[in-house]
């Protein structure tokens, strides 16, 4: 009777894992970590979030700051409400950002994209970035200087050529906010346009010369390959921008100081009144609340309804 040799059977191999490291030395590292981490998580919650619990909490109490704090519960918000002004304020700021997106947002756009199909561009990038290097105040006084509204006002040196003005920039209700805005717009369109530089470095050159192959010319190319490719970076922008001229105070302040007859008014130049003016933090911080709940509402609305259109 034959018989069958029978194969050995092989050891299972325990599966080769990399080697742990003990608990007890992980938990050091992680004990370690924690200790760097917590004087900058104390500095950064002290700075950062201090003032902003500490403004929260004297939105209900009255007080100047040198004598006893008294709760007063929702009174500050009453107050900040029943105040006239705050009107005038809000459309102000409305009015302000309107204008200031209309205007603000595509100039940066333009300058990049055209920066970016010149020779030299280090060089306009420089000139056009040199506004952001300017001190606020500096360039807030300087275009002072040519709003003037006197006939040696340097715009109204220009539009004397054209035999126009003199204009009063700066004491005429229905002129001084739309020249706050371009003042603004021009202090502020350096920094959006360096970014949207950076961004359009990263374009992939195919889809520029895939679209000339299919006899694109300029615009085609930049509304067919340019602003796809930039969404993501213009939604977060926009955004950035909606939040930051919301809280628009230099212009105003240092200008007209929210004249003519509240014509340039702002909802952050109301709180500098109700603080450093009126001596009232409690409604100063009442209002702060407000405008931080408002931009924070904005934004979520914002993020949402942009959501789909950023994954594409």
């Amino acid at each position: 009777m034959a018989t069958v040799a029978e194969r050995p059977t092989a050891r299972p191999v325990a599966p080769s894992h990399p080697a742990r490291p003990p608990r007890r030395r992980r938990r050091r590292v992680d004990i370690a970590a924690i200790v760097f981490a917590l004087p900058a998580a104390l500095a950064f919650g002290y700075f950062a979030w201090g003032p902003i619990i500490r403004g929260v909490v004297m939105s209900w109490q009255r007080t100047n700051l040198i004598d006893p704090a008294t709760w007063v519960g929702w009174s500050n918000f009453a107050f900040v409400l029943q105040n006239p002004v705050l009107g005038h304020a809000v459309i102000n700021t409305l009015l302000f950002v309107v204008l200031s997106v209309l205007l603000g947002f595509p100039v940066p756009l333009l300058l990049a994209v055209l920066i970016s199909e010149l020779r030299h561009r280090q060089l306009y990038l420089v000139l056009a970035f040199l506004p952001v290097v300017i001190p606020p105040v500096v360039g807030i006084l300087l275009w002072k200087v040519f709003y003037d509204s006197s006939a040696q006002g340097l715009f109204n040196q220009a539009l004397a050529v054209f035999g126009l003005g003199p204009v009063s920039w700066l004491n005429d209700p229905g002129i001084a906010l739309p020249a706050l805005v371009v003042e603004s717009v021009w202090a502020a369109a350096g920094s959006a346009m360096v970014i949207y530089v950076a961004a359009l470095a990263s374009v992939r050159t195919e889809l520029y010369e895939a679209a000339e192959l299919d006899g694109a010319g300029l615009f085609r190319r930049i509304v067919s390959v340019t602003l796809p490719q930039l969404r993501g970076v213009m939604l977060v922008l926009l955004l950035l921008q909606l939040i930051g001229v919301a809280q628009v105070f230099a212009e105003p302040f240092l200008f007209t100081g929210g004249g003519p007859n509240n014509a340039t008014v702002t909802v952050m130049l109301l709180i500098y009144r109700y603080a450093f003016i009126s001596g009232d933090f409690g409604a100063a911080s009442a209002l702060s609340v407000m405008l931080a709940v408002v931009l924070a509402l904005l934004s979520v609305v914002y993020l949402r309804a942009t959501r789909r259109w950023s994954e594409r």
